[in-house]
Formats: structure tokens, sequence, C-alpha cells
């Protein structure tokens, strides 16, 4: 705590450069990575639903996810050649 009120106090923030606008909050790298954490966070909790709620053994899990990973992959593969 000390630390932070002499950092202000001091006004050693003027020292520091700001941090470049591609690494904003606002950013579409940040953004990006928002959405890769949100999706991330979305397969565990569907993971964890079908192992504990529906009863599907582990690996059927990573089964289910394999096999809806080939299937969006091809999906978004046929969407981009016909455009």
């Amino acid at each position: 705590k000390s630390d932070f009120i002499n950092f202000i106090s001091d006004q050693e923030w003027k020292s520091i450069e700001p941090v470049s606008s591609w690494f904003g909050p606002s950013s579409f790298l940040m953004s990006s990575m928002s959405a890769l954490f949100q999706l991330s966070m979305w397969i565990r909790h569907c993971h964890g639903y079908l192992t504990e709620n529906v009863g599907i053994p582990v690996w059927g899990s990573y089964a289910v996810f394999a096999l809806a990973t080939l299937i969006s992959g091809l999906i978004l593969g046929l969407v981009s050649e016909a455009l």
C-alpha cells in the first residue's frame, strides 16, 4: 500500500510510457482474447454438464467436442469456399 501511495505522491507515473492502443482494453486484439476466454469457459461448463449431469464419460465428452470441431471446420470451409 505504501509503495502505491509513494508512486502517486512522487509522481513516478509520469515516467511510465502509456500502453499502446493495440493492447488497450477496447482494441480488437483484447476483445478477441476476451471472446476466446468466454468460449473456453462455455466449453468447460458444457464439459462439466455432459460428464456430471448426463453421465457421459470424460473421453466421450472429448469425442463430442472433437466431432463438433471437425463439423464446424467443415461448415466454415464450405461457406468460405462458396464466397
